[in-house]
């Protein structure tokens, strides 16, 4: 069932996180002809753009790691924002691929797909069984529509598109600009740059008490090429087995690690969001794949990564 390697791939938001890390993977698993836009290249919320440049360029295969991303604050604010344009992504990609007679298309969803008080760890059949958390309700309902999709064209049209839940994802070229990034770069830089200026306190939001899952980006690359090669369905498969702890032992983990010695206080008006999220990790281990790196090494490694590029 394993797909070509000289099948043309074409990864939309291969500058980004996931996207960066799909082509690192992808290139290791010998796939050699592998194509990206940039923004300025492609607006991928255009659909006479997107469809021309399928049309033009021919890929035999098509992952969707393109979206609009933001932290909890973002969301919250910009609701309209995080369902409008990711929807023309993913609506301009999928119909694109199809109308291109494309071979395979893995679009990639979220773990905010999930209902906020699912049973935990969750598994793909309590997806739409309750209500999404709030404060990301655009963005979920926005890649609810993205697996609704590809549910779709497979039912009416035979495409084998598929779709994938990553569990929370951290890594080499994460986002740090404000408004875009998640926990973990946000952490990282805040903590990085008190450091720096010598505060001595620093205020996170909310309790500190959920937990969260976390996979190295490099490893959900991976998942992904093997769910490329071993899987055809119409329901989503979650690709996990991370490291879960809560985020206040997470500040611990980031403070050590950047080596920010203040006081940190929690402002419990804000909101925690998501009292927890961990994704069973079960049918894709009983695929034959696992995540290698360990939480403490990527952490270190994000850590350095971002010195890299912004200290």
């Amino acid at each position: 069932m394993s797909l070509a390697r000289d099948s043309k791939v074409y990864v939309a938001g291969h500058q980004g996180m996931v996207g960066s890390a799909l082509c690192r993977a992808l290139n290791e698993a010998g796939f050699n002809n592998v194509v990206g836009q940039t923004r300025v290249q492609l607006d991928l919320r255009n659909q006479g753009a997107t469809e021309s440049f399928l049309k033009s360029e021919q890929p035999d295969i098509i992952i969707i790691a393109a979206a609009k991303v933001g932290g909890i604050d973002a969301n919250r604010n910009q609701p309209a924002d995080f369902l409008l344009e990711n929807q023309q992504i993913q609506t301009n990609l999928i119909h694109g691929g199809f109308k291109c007679g494309i071979t395979k298309l893995l679009y990639l969803g979220s773990s905010c797909m999930y209902p906020r008080l699912a049973d935990q760890p969750m598994k793909e059949e309590s997806l739409c069984t309750g209500a999404l958390e709030p404060t990301n309700e655009g963005y979920a309902t926005a890649k609810v529509t993205g697996w609704k999709m590809c549910q779709a064209y497979r039912q009416q049209h035979g495409c084998d598109f598929i779709t994938a839940i990553p569990t929370n994802l951290y890594g080499l070229n994460d986002h740090y600009e404000a408004g875009r990034s998640h926990v973990i770069p946000a952490l990282i830089s805040k903590y990085h740059q008190a450091k720096t200026d010598g505060e001595t306190t620093i205020t996170n939001w909310g309790t500190g008490d959920p937990r969260r899952e976390f996979l190295n980006v490099d490893d959900a690359a991976t998942g992904c090429i093997h769910l490329l090669d071993h899987y055809s369905d119409a329901q989503p498969i979650n690709i996990a087995g991370g490291f879960e702890l809560s985020i206040r032992d997470l500040n611990e983990k980031v403070a050590e690690l950047t080596g920010y010695d203040g006081e940190v206080k929690w402002d419990t008006e804000k909101p925690d969001g998501m009292p927890r999220k961990l994704l069973n990790d079960s049918r894709l281990k009983a695929m034959g794949w696992k995540p290698k790196i360990n939480f403490d090494e990527g952490l270190k490694q994000a850590y350095e990564d971002y010195l890299e590029r912004f200290s």
